[in-house]
């Protein structure tokens, strides 16, 4: 299981890298793995105003249709539109290309309430709950 050191995860297995003001968010490898093979991606519209824990983002795959939530509040600035055609990137590179979408994140102080790499890859190993 790849679970970066860099980056900050949630508990409903959201992967949040940091770029200044900015969120890059996707699911986790874990997660991905879970899902199985992802079919459809529907991302969220540039501008939204997010709050930390709501929906992001819909994940479907030969298995489920999964939410996807938001690890931290703030206003979208940008979605992957790749995920519409080619929504494997998510199986394929969940910490590359098949990033779901950018947040400019409103209060820093909430990156504090996600877990490191070591937490989450603690999560993880006990079946990710």
């Amino acid at each position: 299981m790849n679970i970066p050191k860099e980056l900050k995860y949630s508990k409903d297995h959201e992967w949040v890298r940091v770029e200044g003001n900015i969120a890059v968010i996707g699911i986790s490898d874990y997660a991905q793995s879970q899902l199985g093979d992802v079919v459809f991606v529907e991302v969220p519209a540039v501008g939204v105003e997010l709050s930390a824990g709501s929906g992001l983002a819909v994940v479907e795959s030969v298995k489920a249709v999964s939410d996807v939530y938001a690890p931290v509040s703030g206003k979208v600035i940008e979605s992957n539109e790749a995920l519409a055609d080619a929504p494997e990137l998510i199986n394929q590179q969940p910490y590359g290309d098949g990033w779901i979408a950018k947040i400019e994140i409103a209060d820093k102080a909430e990156l504090e309430r996600l877990l490191d790499s070591q937490a989450y890859e603690q999560l993880a190993a006990e079946g990710g709950h």
